[in-house]
């Protein structure tokens, strides 16, 4: 799989420290993702245009534009941070059954932690 470039986008980034691999918005805590799941319609969700979710997050359109142009690419990143996501959950136990039961997730693993955060 090939690597996006990081210098086609302007307003979005790598976060530094982050064991996530997709973009965010550069001087934000706010993954492309995010922005780009309230831009898409759901079974019970309308969807949002770029403008009301800018003005939502306080941020510029084009950082929006760019956030949901990244995604419809559909970038290897958001494949290995949904694995990557997934394997916390299994390893923590949250998808066992009895977890609704006490939502307490299991701390990882020394072997665990290097397993899905190795990179």
């Amino acid at each position: 799989m090939s690597e996006q470039p990081l210098t086609r986008w302007k307003h979005l980034a790598r976060k530094p420290g982050s064991h996530y691999r997709q973009l965010f918005v550069k001087g934000t805590r706010i993954a492309a993702w995010v922005l780009y799941s309230y831009h898409v319609e759901g079974e019970d969700w309308p969807g949002q245009t770029a403008e009301e979710i800018a003005e939502a997050f306080k941020l510029p359109i084009e950082a929006v534009r760019e956030a949901i142009a990244y995604c419809q690419s559909d970038p290897p990143d958001l494949h290995e941070d949904a694995r990557m996501e997934d394997a916390v959950m299994e390893a923590g136990g949250m998808n066992d059954p009895s977890y609704k039961l006490k939502p307490t997730p299991k701390p990882l693993s020394l072997e665990d932690h290097r397993r899905i955060y190795r990179r």
